[in-house]
C-alpha cells in the first residue's frame, strides 16, 4: 500500500494513509487480539499500541508486507500482554459476537453464531498452534508466506499445521452431524 502524494503535504499524507490502514485493519486485528488475550477492552489496547508504533514507521518500508508488519506486532504484544497476567483464556464466541457485532439480519447472526460456536468448540480442543494458523488464515486472510512471517515458522509447516487442523475440524464436526 503505498502513501498517497498530494499538494497537501507529508503530514495530511500520512495521516490519510493512517486512516486508511485503520480503517481496513482494524477490526481483523481486533478480533485477532482478542482470541490472543481473552479480553476485548486489553485487545483494543494491544490495536492501538500496533497503530501507535506503525504511526512511528517509514510506510516505504512496510509497501508489500503491511499485513504481516501488523499481524506480527498484534501477535507480539498481545502475547505479552498475556505473559503480565499469567494467564490464557478465550473469550467465548458469544461474547464477542455479541460486543462486536454490527448490524446484521438477526436470524442470519443467530445462524452465524450457532455455527461460529460450534467450529469454536471444536477449534479449541486443537493444539493452540494449530488454532492460530487457522484463525490466521482464515479470520485474517493471511496468506501461507504472512502466516508463517508472523509466526516465525517455514511456510511448509504452516500448510502442514492447516492441513492437519482441517482434517481434524472436519473429522469432529462431520461426527455432530451424523
Amino acid at each position: 500500500m503505498d502513501m498517497p502524494h498530494s499538494a497537501d503535504g507529508p503530514d495530511q499524507d500520512a495521516g490519510r494513509w493512517i486512516d486508511s490502514v485503520v480503517d481496513r485493519y482494524e477490526s481483523p486485528l481486533l478480533w485477532y487480539a482478542v482470541r490472543l488475550v481473552g479480553d476485548l477492552d486489553r485487545a483494543r489496547d494491544v490495536v492501538q499500541e500496533t497503530f501507535l508504533k506503525l504511526c512511528r514507521q517509514n510506510p516505504q518500508e512496510l509497501d508489500g508486507h503491511l499485513a504481516q508488519w501488523l499481524y506480527t506486532v498484534t501477535r507480539n504484544r498481545a502475547l505479552d500482554v498475556r505473559r503480565q497476567e499469567k494467564r490464557m483464556q478465550t473469550m467465548p464466541p458469544q461474547e464477542a459476537n455479541g460486543q462486536m457485532s454490527r448490524e446484521k439480519d438477526q436470524a442470519a447472526q443467530s445462524e452465524q453464531n450457532e455455527e461460529a460456536a460450534r467450529i469454536e468448540e471444536v477449534l479449541k480442543d486443537l493444539p493452540e498452534n494449530q488454532q492460530e494458523v487457522v484463525r490466521l488464515k482464515f479470520q485474517s486472510d493471511l496468506s501461507y508466506k504472512e502466516i508463517g512471517a508472523v509466526l516465525d515458522l517455514p511456510v511448509s509447516h504452516v500448510g502442514y499445521l492447516i492441513r492437519t487442523a482441517i482434517g481434524q475440524l472436519r473429522k469432529e464436526l462431520g461426527a455432530e452431524t451424523t
